[in-house]
């Protein structure tokens, strides 16, 4: 009898430990166990067409623009315009007096069919022989000096008719009925704004990727919302020695009339299109002067990947080096992770819940 009860309290003892490293074990996650996977959205990387751009400023101009003037000092008749007015080519603008011309018309145009009536007559009688040619030479000559002077006359008519030299909207009415002109007294402005020339510089290190053709974008900030597509038609030949800078002339269709002459517009200068590497601004994590973007492995693990930016465009950067076609990365969710760490894809609001 007692040398069974040493035997069995050892056993006693051994249950009694194993039944406390068991209830031990079952309190919670053995240490060092991996943790759960960050929720992230994942996006394979793939060549994608991007065009860079160059930004300017440019001043927009009329297609044709034109300040209406006099010829003559003369007094205003008929004013057959308002302020705003649009009108087309050939339009009567301001009508000047021109009683004097009117009677000069009169007086040339009855000399010059008299000067027929005598060169019919002349005509008839050198087919008689009783004229010389000499003589019917002399009334031609009167009859051709007598047109030139009604043709005279109609010129200075027409002087005192001023009319719109194309299709446009006139500005500011500077006369009224009664007022005197003389040459060079403006009497409206008229601008062709159906097109618009945009003029901007561009620096001299661009000349050569600019070309006619080209396409560009225009923003104004009287139309916040509004984009104004055109195109490059000219690059002017020189270059200025001063600023260094090139002047590119594009245009702009208008029909609605928004932009007018003189106003400031944003140009974006589309350049020929090619493939690149393009990721998502926010999948772009910045240390210091360092870019990273995670990159996942078939495991489903993320590891740091360095890369170098090129260009951006609204919410969009190209990687020039780093990234290949083919790669996943995270492109939402990256503020969460560190190298190594393991990932599960989902929605994308999922990633940014």
């Amino acid at each position: 009898m007692s040398e069974d009860r040493p035997v069995s309290i050892f056993r006693i003892c051994g249950l009694a430990a194993a039944l406390l490293l068991a209830g031990c074990g079952s309190g919670g996650d053995e240490p060092g166990a991996a943790p759960p996977a960050t929720i992230v959205v994942l996006a394979q990387v793939a060549p994608v067409e991007w065009r860079d751009t160059l930004e300017a400023l440019g001043t927009a101009r009329a297609n044709e623009s034109v300040t209406l003037t006099a010829k003559v000092s003369e007094t205003v008749r008929k004013v057959g315009f308002d302020s705003g007015d649009i009108v087309r080519a050939g339009d009567v603008i301001v009508d000047l007096s021109s009683g004097a011309q009117l009677a000069g018309l009169e007086e040339a145009r009855a000399a010059y069919q008299e000067a027929e009536r005598q060169l019919a007559r002349g005509q008839e009688l050198a087919q008689k022989q009783l004229i010389s040619a000499s003589q019917l030479d002399t009334q031609r000559s009167t009859r051709d000096a007598a047109k030139a002077r009604m043709d005279v006359v109609r010129a200075q008519l027409s002087d005192r008719v001023i009319t719109a030299p194309f299709d446009g909207i006139l500005g500011l009415r500077r006369v009224s009925p009664g007022s005197l002109v003389t040459p060079g007294t403006a009497i409206a402005t008229l601008d062709d704004i159906s097109v618009i020339k945009l003029d901007f510089t561009v620096p001299e290190r661009y000349l050569a990727v600019l070309e006619k053709g080209q396409d560009i974008a225009a923003h104004s900030e009287t139309y916040p919302d509004r984009e104004f597509a055109g195109r490059v038609t000219t690059v002017d030949s020189r270059v200025d020695p001063v600023t260094r800078s090139v002047t590119v002339r594009a245009e702009l269709p208008n029909l609605e009339r928004l932009l007018r002459p003189g106003m400031l517009l944003s140009v974006r200068i589309y350049q020929s299109p090619r493939q690149a590497i393009v990721v998502p601004e926010i999948s772009v994590v910045q240390v210091g002067t360092d870019a990273f973007v995670y990159r996942v492995a078939a495991d489903q693990t993320a590891t740091r990947a360095r890369v170098t930016l090129g260009a951006r465009r609204r919410g969009e950067v190209e990687v020039t080096s780093g990234l290949a076609a083919g790669d996943t990365i995270v492109t939402e969710g990256a503020v969460k992770l560190r190298d190594g760490a393991r990932v599960t894809a989902a929605p994308a609001a999922a990633a940014g819940s």
